[in-house]
């Protein structure tokens, strides 16, 4: 379990510094990267809006 964390870790901190790279124009391949690393930046955080949503629209019914 560990290991798997500790790879989660890596591509996200890997994906991390090709944003940063591309930002100051870094190759081709790290834009690839830096695109899809946004993009599910993005996904997680409308998955938290909506989940939050969802709680909190069970508490006002209480």
């Amino acid at each position: 379990m560990i290991l798997v964390l500790i790879g989660v870790l890596v591509v996200v901190a890997g994906g991390c510094a090709c944003v940063v790279w591309a930002a100051r124009g870094g190759p081709r391949w790290a834009r690839g990267v830096a695109t899809v690393t946004l993009a599910a930046g993005e996904l997680v955080r409308k998955s938290n809006r909506r989940n939050r949503s969802r709680s909190n629209s069970g508490y006002a019914d209480s």
